[in-house]
């Protein structure tokens, strides 16, 4: 049992090429796993055993025939709430919405999936407008990591991150418009990838939210992303096909300009353990030939006020869609922290928007000489799973070092590198140019490959 829910997605295909495995058997753990730890981690919902087990069975006879139907054919997968996946509800993490009907259409995301022959298990929770990073929402309840259930598992693709370290799927697609993907994947112990903005076509379009994948492991990542960074014309801002596979990247450490980054010029100081997790990446990546430079802080002051602004104001539009006799069923912390956006002007909008800019070009300009650079994923190691963050009244105040690198545009990738003494992963962050997704999957790798511990997931969820 344990070797089928923690197997990697690679491991799995082989296992169904050579007829060790089988997409039936592994479809059936997984969902036995989700009926003995969901009731604790809170993760999972829209859960369709028979259809699964259908899917299942359907792969299983193409494996059989030596026709499988695409890239992940029987591979055990989850998607977001918010992702549109037909014959499930989307709920966007908030209890107006209770009432939605199944969805009729695929969204890009899990057309793809659907595509490549995965198996969707079940939707992934995610806290109220998919606006705040952790796991409280007023539809799904409370979210918990399964490292130790008295903590987050991040947010906002809670339910995905606590899912797969518990080993519910082999692959999850989550989303990402501060850090929405990264932060849980460092919080669970995972691997999760803010691709380049437009990689992964997604509705509707954007510019500062991207689908990421998620897996336990940095193959699984690169073979996941390949199938969802296909393109698809609904969304005007995708970009074109990528001339190569993400799977088989690599980095010359000793011809890369590499940079450390422990200070964005503000924001909640990063904490010891967190510090030393991310020294503890560098010195890895100097021992293999890299050199790696500090940076200084690249950005004066903390621009943290002008995108929670912005944030306040996205989550008042999504309050004010609902009834005015629903809208007390919203989170209390999100609506009030969004009901601020009621007093700001189209000139103080617009004012907040040129601040973000701002912030974008000072980055950009501090960053431009450096191939990578390294950060930690949240300057914490963590925080109660009952809170919506580390301040209720600033609940994206732990993503400073993810948020900036949605408005750049830049792939960014968290990866476990170290264990608290609350036995909680600490995660650290890779940022690369524009467009070298296959850039910072290779230099994950090496850091993955290098790292001095092992994974035990926690399949019995820890107290």
């Amino acid at each position: 049992m344990r070797e089928v829910l923690t197997a990697t997605a690679v491991e799995l295909l082989q296992g169904y090429r050579t007829r060790s495995l089988s997409p039936v058997e592994v479809v059936g753990a997984c969902l036995r796993q989700i009926e003995e730890v969901n009731g604790d981690i809170g993760a999972v919902f829209a859960v369709d055993a028979e259809r699964c087990m259908a899917a299942a069975r359907a792969s299983e006879g193409r494996w059989r025939a030596g026709e499988p139907a695409g890239e992940l054919d029987g591979v055990p997968v989850t998607v977001k709430d918010g992702m549109q996946t037909v014959g499930m509800p989307s709920y966007n993490g908030s209890a107006p919405n209770a009432g939605s009907p199944p969805a009729t259409v695929d969204c890009p995301p899990s057309a793809r999936l659907k595509e490549a022959g995965a198996v969707i298990l079940g939707k992934t929770v995610m806290p109220d407008f998919g606006l705040i990073a952790s796991g409280v929402s007023s539809m799904h309840g409370i979210a918990r990591n399964p490292w130790n259930l008295a903590f987050s598992p991040g947010g906002s693709s809670a339910g995905a991150g606590a899912a797969l370290a518990a080993g519910i799927g082999a692959l999850a697609a989550g989303s990402d418009i501060a850090g929405s993907v990264r932060l849980p994947a460092g919080q669970c112990g995972l691997v999760g990838l803010k691709p380049t903005q437009g990689r992964v076509p997604h509705l509707p379009s954007s510019t500062m939210r991207t689908v990421g994948p998620m897996a336990r492991c940095v193959e699984d990542v690169a073979l996941l992303l390949d199938v969802l960074a296909k393109p698809d014309a609904r969304d005007r801002l995708s970009l074109p096909a990528a001339a190569q596979t993400f799977q088989d990247g690599s980095v010359a450490l000793s011809k890369s300009r590499m940079g450390c980054l422990v200070d964005m010029g503000g924001g909640v100081p990063v904490a010891a353990p967190v510090r030393s997790v991310l020294d503890a990446a560098v010195e890895t990546l100097t021992d293999a030939g890299a050199d790696v430079d500090v940076i200084p802080p690249p950005l004066c002051g903390d621009p943290y006020e002008a995108v929670d602004r912005i944030f306040q104001v996205r989550g008042y539009a999504h309050l004010q869609a609902f009834d005015a006799g629903v809208r007390s069923l919203v989170l209390p912390e999100v609506a009030q922290w969004c009901t601020r956006a009621a007093s700001y002007s189209a000139l103080d909008y617009a004012g907040y928007l040129s601040e973000v800019e701002s912030v974008q070009a000072q980055l950009s300009d501090a960053l431009a000489d450096y191939d990578y650079v390294l950060t930690p994923v949240m300057p914490v190691v963590g925080f109660p799973a009952e809170q919506v963050g580390l301040s209720r009244s600033r609940p994206l105040q732990h993503c400073t070092f993810t948020w900036p690198f949605n408005q750049t545009g830049q792939p960014a990738v968290s990866l476990c590198f170290g264990m608290s003494e609350e036995h909680l992963p600490i995660g650290v962050q890779i940022v690369g140019r524009r467009f070298d997704d296959r850039g910072v999957l290779a230099l994950a790798r090496i850091l993955q490959e290098r790292r001095r511990f092992t994974l035990h997931w926690p399949l019995t969820p820890i107290r």
